[in-house]
């Protein structure tokens, strides 16, 4: 059986045919969209705040760490240029294509419910004191003793946005699925302990956790709202990464699940679901070791063959 290379899947040759196979998904991202700024163009629930409540409000009103505009470079853009080095290293259209469908499935979905939650709880802010009353001089209902704000209405309005934190939310979901991407890529858990190779996957996450805390600091969230956003960017981002691609520890954890039915289908019509562990790819492309969990035997990958053969040769030479 003759070998199947990387390197001859590119942009040009199948690009057009492999998002024409995902148009619906594009369609559905272009929704998501839509929908992302529907949420923020309307208003937040005006959650109920008494005058007791504003002594835990009162911290002050000040500039953004990391700005508005710098989320989606820090969640989007950073991910997408490692996504793209990666492909004019390989020239693999599929690993580009599903890489960049789910890092923007993985931020828009996060996006979306963040906002809507956001809307619907309605928490103010740390500094809602003085975005409400921005001279100093608190308002109150004379019977609710709810607040009567005298400031800016689009302040007021982001205010109320306080949980969970869209920042953290979305760093955590884009750097998140990097975190995934590049584990797969420099086979983090491929059983050779090679503990430095954390430290690249955990750049990602770190550089979000970062992003959460300056949040805390900046007093434009409490740390409930930043854990929430955390929490939701990282399971969102694991979802949307094990929808393309296989875990990082499996065998062939460095490649889409697109990039081995392709291969199949290209095998004689042999069945996608028997496929996996007959395709034979370069050792430069499998470099990871896998157990045979019942002989307890260590196989050496540098191509992916039918593992019955070599296990008897290994048990033959045993037995000399």
């Amino acid at each position: 059986m003759p070998e199947i290379q990387l390197g001859c899947h590119t942009v040009r040759s199948h690009g057009i045919k492999v998002a024409r196979i995902h148009m619906h998904d594009w369609l559905i991202l272009f929704l998501l969209v839509v929908i992302e700024i529907i949420l923020n163009v309307i208003g937040p629930f005006h959650r109920f705040v008494g005058e007791e409540m504003m002594t835990d409000l009162k911290y002050p009103l000040q500039d953004n760490t990391v700005p508005f505009w710098a989320v989606p470079i820090i969640a989007i853009l950073l991910p997408f240029a490692v996504i793209l080095i990666y492909y004019f290293i390989r020239r693999d259209v599929y690993d580009l294509h599903h890489a960049l469908l789910g890092l923007l499935y993985s931020v828009l979905i996060t996006g979306v419910i963040t906002d809507a939650i956001k809307d619907a709880v309605g928490r103010p802010r740390p500094d809602f004191f003085w975005r409400c009353f921005p001279d100093g001089k608190g308002v109150f209902d004379t019977v609710t003793r709810d607040v009567i704000c005298t400031g800016d209405k689009a302040v007021i309005k982001e205010g109320y946005k306080s949980f969970p934190s869209g920042h953290t939310s979305w760093c955590f979901a884009g750097l998140g699925f990097l975190a995934w991407y590049l584990s797969g890529k420099v086979r983090a858990f491929d059983r050779r302990g090679h503990v430095a190779k954390l430290c690249i996957v955990f750049l990602p996450l770190l550089s979000a956790a970062l992003v959460g805390v300056s949040r805390v600091d900046d007093y434009w969230h409490h740390w409930q709202d930043v854990f929430a956003g955390a929490l939701l960017g990282t399971i969102l981002a694991s979802f949307c990464y094990l929808q393309f691609f296989p875990p990082p520890y499996d065998v062939d954890g460095w490649g889409p699940h697109a990039y081995f039915e392709m291969l199949a289908e290209s095998r004689n019509g042999l069945p996608s679901s028997t496929s996996t562990n007959h395709l034979r790819v370069q050792h430069s492309e499998l470099e990871s070791v896998y157990i045979d969990s019942h002989r307890g035997m260590e196989t050496s990958s540098g191509n992916v063959r039918d593992p019955r053969p070599i296990l008897d040769g290994v048990e033959g030479n045993w037995r000399h």
